[in-house]
């Protein structure tokens, strides 16, 4: 029994595989967002193409994976096999809809970074920032300024108090070298445990020691040091830092804007393309799935028609078709089990057909043997000496009725014999020069024109017999141009269910076959000719046939005949 099964001929990724590919682009998102973003925040900066690699694995191996079906699709529709043509269709209505799908998206996001852009570019952080850093110098200048100016005016000469701006006023003594506090007026948490510096002025700040403060130095004698600590105002230092932190973020994100076309050409290759990529290769083992069983079930049904009745489907478990293909396979069964009862009743009424139409033909010529024989016997018996007068065309008539039941039986021999041909190569013009010279010869008012008989057509045929059945063909033709006309033979090459086949026409100019007789012409025993014996077209089909081949005719009355028979080039051993 012959099988199909209604799978792909190439596999494609399953449901599985494409699971596990949007797993890990599930975690190369993650490390994306954790990784790639928080860098690129940081440093301003897209990392280098080698430390991105990484990224672009993966559509590349969808790409492949879906490049090699593709070009297999493509393959089968230029060779037009079952179901590509259908296959490809639903493909493109599929790339169709997942394009139309896409392309608002991609739209939308382009115009919104794009216009994101453009309103970026409108605000001037930047500008800002500076502008409150200035304010926040000016602030520390103003200060400066108010300080020395106290000092110049002798206001922490004498015994000046903390209060305002003043935050604290601490003395420091040196005593045999060492430098200690003598006094300390003012806020404790502005307290110094040593002086901040010898030289009389401002003293360079230091945090978190000099946290919103500004100090400042003055020797009112040689051993001693005051130090004056000046509020510059609650929140001066944690808010000048902010206003720098944020500055230099800012900086990072605004040189970001001139990478963003490059940074949304990344996030399209790597994680939108594998999206496409997987979608398409999803519609290919969709369109795969469905075009499959249909495909298988066409082929079935060509090799039905075709006469192989013992093909069966195997359905895929769960499959849709499922139901149908069991169909199919049950109506192939029951068509095989009635071809089978059909052919053993035909058998059966051919051969009871033949038997009549054999026993008919050999009554014909048995008749004028008796009538010969009982003239003799009747004249033996009345007039010996007379026998002579009539022996002679009676012997005659017997021999000759004899030769024709011998040829009859002979025909009736080749056309019941089931023989397996005796194959061997020929070449097929030399096989027809040989026959149209013959009876070129023998019939001389016949023309014979084989120009269109191809050179180097070889043909693995039993030579014998497919030279009978030409033979066969070329006396019908000639009978049927009473032994005057033109018999053209041509072949050609033609292809038919993906297989190659030799086509030998065999024109007449001949009366044509008359309607009503065409479809009985390969009918064992009937024949229009007085002297035919029927069997002649029946011994060409099965010849034909025994070469896997086909045979059949175009006839018009007062047009003459032509017979065409296909012989198969691509002819697999067994």
């Amino acid at each position: 029994m012959n099988t199909l099964r209604t799978r792909p001929k190439y596999s494609l990724l399953n449901v599985r595989s494409l699971a596990l590919i949007y797993l890990l682009l599930t975690i190369l998102t993650i490390l994306f967002s954790r990784s790639f973003l928080a860098d690129m925040l940081r440093d301003g900066e897209i990392p280098e193409t080698r430390s991105l690699a990484v990224f672009f694995t993966i559509p590349v191996v969808l790409l492949v994976l879906l490049i090699i079906p593709c070009l297999n699709l493509a393959w089968d529709f230029l060779a037009r096999r079952t179901g590509s043509r259908f296959q490809a269709k639903l493909l493109i209505y599929f790339v169709i809809i997942t394009v139309l799908a896409a392309a608002p998206v991609m739209i939308i996001t382009n115009l919104a970074v794009r216009e994101l852009l453009k309103f970026w570019k409108t605000i001037d952080v930047s500008a800002a920032l500076d502008q409150a850093q200035h304010f926040a110098m000016e602030t520390y200048s103003l200060n400066i300024e108010k300080l020395e100016a106290r000092v110049q005016q002798g206001f922490f000469g004498g015994e000046g108090k903390p209060g305002g701006e003043v935050l604290a006023i601490q003395d420091f003594i040196r005593e045999e070298g060492v430098w200690k506090e003598k006094s300390f007026q003012g806020n404790e948490e502005k307290r110094l445990a040593s002086p901040p510096g010898r030289q009389q002025g401002l003293v360079s700040r230091e945090l978190p020691r000099d946290s919103n403060t500004i100090r400042y130095i003055l020797l009112p004698s040689q051993d001693m040091i005051r130090v004056i600590s000046w509020n510059l105002g609650d929140g001066f230092d944690p808010a000048l830092e902010v206003i720098e932190n944020e500055q230099a973020r800012f900086e990072i994100i605004d040189s970001i804007r001139f990478n963003i076309r490059r940074l949304l050409t990344f996030y399209y290759c790597v994680f939108f393309l594998p999206a496409l990529l997987m979608t398409f290769i999803i519609a290919l083992s969709f369109t795969r799935r469905v075009t499959s069983p249909i495909a298988e079930l066409a082929e079935a049904t060509r090799r039905v028609a075709e006469g192989d009745f013992s093909i069966q489907i195997l359905p895929r478990r769960g499959d849709e078709l499922s139901l149908l293909i069991s169909s199919f396979n049950a109506m192939v069964r029951d068509l095989e089990k009635s071809r089978g009862a059909l052919v053993r009743a035909e058998k059966i009424s051919i051969w009871q057909n033949m038997a009549e139409q054999l026993a008919h033909e050999i009554k014909n010529p048995l008749t004028p043997v008796k009538l010969s024989a009982e003239r003799v016997l009747r004249r033996w018996r009345n007039d010996p000496g007379a026998i002579g007068e009539i022996l002679e065309s009676s012997m005659l008539a017997i021999i000759q009725e004899t030769d024709g039941l011998s040829a009859m039986l002979t025909e009736f021999r080749a056309l019941s014999r089931p023989a397996e041909p005796s194959r061997t190569w020929t070449e097929l013009r030399g096989l027809v020069e040989g026959i149209a010279a013959s009876y070129g010869v023998s019939h001389p008012g016949v023309r014979f024109d084989i120009s269109h008989t191809e050179k180097g057509i070889l043909l693995k045929i039993d030579k014998n017999r497919l030279s009978q059945a030409l033979t066969n063909l070329i006396i019908n033709s000639i009978d049927a141009m009473d032994g005057s006309g033109l018999i053209e033979i041509r072949t050609d090459l033609v292809k038919k269910w993906q297989s190659r086949y030799c086509r030998i026409c065999i024109k007449d100019s001949g009366k044509g076959i008359a309607q009503e007789n065409t479809q009985h012409v390969f009918t064992p025993y009937f024949t229009t000719k007085k002297s035919g014996t029927g069997l002649g077209l029946p011994i060409v089909e099965r010849i034909v046939n025994d070469h896997g081949g086909a045979v059949w005719f175009n006839s018009a009355e007062g047009a003459g005949t032509a017979f065409f028979i296909d012989l198969p080039l691509d002819r697999k051993e067994p």
